[in-house]
């Protein structure tokens, strides 16, 4: 039933680029997927962890149809098929495309498309080449890319897709050409595509070499709904102390309600393109514990600044999260330890491991530094304090009294 269900799935745009076939950069290879279309969810870019290749699938066909052919072409691909004869198993399913690759493997596109194949030479010679059906590779060792790219129904840009395929396929065989890794170029492709030919929705994209993907961040909410704009902005950021919040929440602020910096403005390609590219300063951040909206991507922000600030330090970054939890800005969960957090920094990667708080609350309680036996020894000095107060004020009533009287 569910297959059903996501009948509508397709990826409009699929981009694949490999710019360093032996798989020595780590930025070496990536691939993405996104549309006009709903529901385009992570089955659109799939990801094989353990043999280091990207399936990208869509098409006119329907959703059952799809999930046929990617589980016929990760069977072939498990059992050792290049990426051109499991791609190939796409023909034998109405309407339905198959892209294939990982750096050393090369690239292949198969069944219902309409793309350029890009081949950039080690001379620095770009040759884009145009391709309707069968099966086309970018062969094992190759600079290059292939993408796809279909106008969906509904689109109001409908018709722009020839023009912008080309387009993004000549800019893509540039940026080969003048070195750029393969994340930036994907997520550069992406941007074009999305801001001109209106196939905008995420979707998402993942890095084949270092094993990155954007999993979550672009893709619906829920089923038979758009993902997120990859053309509009996402997020800002404070670099000082990780807060952030997502758009539309994010015109509410020009600087940063924690510490009152300056905030930095980050459009979708721009995070994803920071998500999937291992960089000096970047940081893989994982959460596990808790699905809550919007948690993995604050907590992101909230580690990599504290990681900037003091390094790979569990003490430190626990405390980062934690003095989160006390502003407010990360909520729904409990105080972490240092013992919670799984810090890596020779691959620079940080895991949380969050525990939810019971009844739906959004915050923990006090932590307060006072032993309970103490704040009972303060209780009973209120107490006693409370009684000398009240024989005091007796005492004052009766001698105001017994002054008059004499008085009189």
């Amino acid at each position: 039933m569910l297959f059903s269900v996501m009948a509508a799935a397709s990826a409009t745009c699929n981009v694949i680029v490999i710019t360093d076939p032996s798989g020595e950069d780590p930025n070496g290879a990536a691939a993405g997927s996104m549309s006009f279309a709903n529901n385009m969810f992570q089955s659109s870019f799939i990801m094989s962890k353990n043999d280091g290749y990207a399936m990208l699938s869509g098409g006119e066909g329907n959703g059952t149809e799809r999930n046929y052919a990617i589980i016929d072409a990760l069977g072939a691909m498990q059992h050792g098929s290049s990426p051109a004869a499991a791609a190939a198993l796409a023909s034998g399913f109405d309407g339905i495309r198959l892209v294939i690759g990982g750096p050393s493997m090369g690239a292949a596109i198969g069944g219902d498309y309409n793309a350029y194949l890009v081949v950039v030479d080690n001379d620095g010679t770009v040759r884009i080449t145009h391709h309707e059906g069968g099966v086309v590779q970018l062969p094992q060792g190759s600079k290059g890319a292939i993408i796809h790219l279909r106008n969906s129904a509904g689109n109001p840009k409908m018709g722009t897709a020839d023009r912008v395929r080309r387009e993004t396929a000549v800019n893509i065989g540039k940026m080969i050409r003048d070195g750029y890794p393969a994340t930036y170029i994907v997520g550069k492709a992406m941007e074009e595509v999305a801001k001109d030919s209106g196939e905008k929705y995420g979707g998402g994209a993942v890095n084949l070499v270092s094993l990155i993907s954007t999993g979550d961040m672009f893709v619906p909410k829920e089923v038979n709904t758009t993902g997120y704009p990859m053309d509009e902005n996402y997020s800002k950021v404070c670099l000082d102390c990780g807060w952030a919040t997502g758009y539309p929440d994010a015109e509410n602020y020009n600087v940063c309600p924690i510490c009152n910096h300056e905030l930095e403005v980050r459009s979708a390609t721009d995070v994803l393109i920071n998500e999937i590219t291992i960089s000096k300063d970047a940081v893989s951040v994982s959460v596990y514990g808790s699905d809550k909206a919007g948690l993995s991507d604050i907590t992101r922000e909230v580690v990599k600044a504290s990681v900037k600030k003091y390094g790979y330090n569990a003490s430190t970054i626990a405390g980062s999260i934690n003095k989160g939890i006390n502003n407010g800005l990360i909520v729904g969960v409990d105080y972490v330890e240092p013992s919670d957090l799984n810090v890596k920094p020779d691959v620079r990667a940080v895991g949380v491991y969050y525990n939810p708080l019971p009844n739906g609350r959004t915050s923990p309680a006090w932590n307060l530094p006072i032993n309970s036996i103490v704040l009972t020894i303060l209780g009973s000095i209120q107490t006693a304090i409370g009684f000398v107060l009240i024989v005091l004020v007796v005492f004052r009533t009766r001698l105001l009294k017994s002054f008059r009287d004499r008085v009189s």
